[in-house]
């Protein structure tokens, strides 16, 4: 507690990577918990509305059997199946060794597991594997706002890699929180519980939210209590919004030639549409 007492008064963006340890088994599992859940959609999106997004998907990204997609940060699959299901040759990266997993398990229950591969990979190593340039995939999904999570100067190398693993004329569809919509206010809480996304025991999370208004992000920091060991974990999370011009100028940087930006996607029946610019851009 008195580490927690003496912390900076401002989190520092970026610090230690400014992300979460998705990487790490323990947590990577208790983060698939939270992505199959469907009680919510705060780490995956309901079957309901997943199925709405991908019929949108397949119109806009003009896909059709046979074409070949990255899905980037794909987690479990969810999406990555769905479209192999509909005959899309799919390659998903992601980070998290449990998502991972589940994907490929979840590919061969349906019977695509010819059709997708899942690799567990850092997204920004994806162009020394499996997305070189040249790779010639048809059409990319960046999802859920997980661009945001990384700086500035990295997601703008990503947005190219991604660019130069598309064929010419290939489409990428990519989410992100409408920076009009964020909680620009600081703010704090606290909970206990003894089993979630931050433990399997009980545990005391205090989480404070601070916006950084000169670098445009939210700033998120966790201090998680084990009660039994006394144990404290820290975590910072970054997340970056970008005006709709702004990230149509960084598309056309990274190679695409033609930006459509989709308020509240498109008027689909999400629970938080509101929420988000979802872009899709043609090379």
């Amino acid at each position: 507690m008195w580490r927690i007492y003496n912390r900076p008064e401002r989190g520092q963006p970026w610090m230690n990577g400014g992300n979460l340890p998705w990487h790490d088994p323990a947590f990577s599992e208790r983060m698939l918990r939270e992505h199959l859940d469907e009680s919510h959609g705060a780490a995956s999106r309901v079957t309901a509305e997943r199925v709405a997004q991908v019929d949108w998907l397949w119109r806009r990204l003009a896909l059709r059997p046979g074409v070949r997609l990255l899905d980037v940060t794909c987690g479990p699959g969810l999406y990555a199946v769905a479209l192999a299901q509909r005959g899309v040759a799919v390659t998903g990266v992601d980070f998290g060794p449990a998502a991972v997993a589940y994907a490929r398990a979840l590919a061969e229950t349906r019977g695509v597991a010819g059709l997708c591969t899942f690799v567990e990979q850092d997204v920004r190593q994806m162009a020394q594997g499996v997305a070189p340039a040249g790779a010639d995939f048809d059409a990319a999904l960046f999802l859920y706002g997980q661009l945001a999570v990384f700086p500035r100067a990295e997601a703008q190398q990503l947005l190219g890699e991604i660019a130069a693993a598309l064929r010419p004329g290939g489409r990428v569809c990519l989410e992100l929180l409408n920076p009009e919509r964020v909680d620009k206010k600081d703010s704090a809480w606290w909970f206990t519980d003894d089993q979630g996304l931050w433990g399997e025991a009980p545990f005391l999370c205090l989480g404070e939210r601070q916006w950084h208004a000169e670098e445009q992000l939210s700033l998120e920091r966790y201090y998680v209590l084990h009660l039994a060991t006394g144990q404290l974990d820290e975590y910072l999370l970054c997340d970056q919004t970008y005006r709709p011009d702004e990230m149509a100028e960084m598309l056309r940087a990274a190679g695409f030639n033609s930006v459509t930006v989709y308020d509240a996607w498109d008027g689909l029946p999400l629970y938080d549409a509101g929420e988000w610019l979802v872009y899709v851009a043609e090379k």
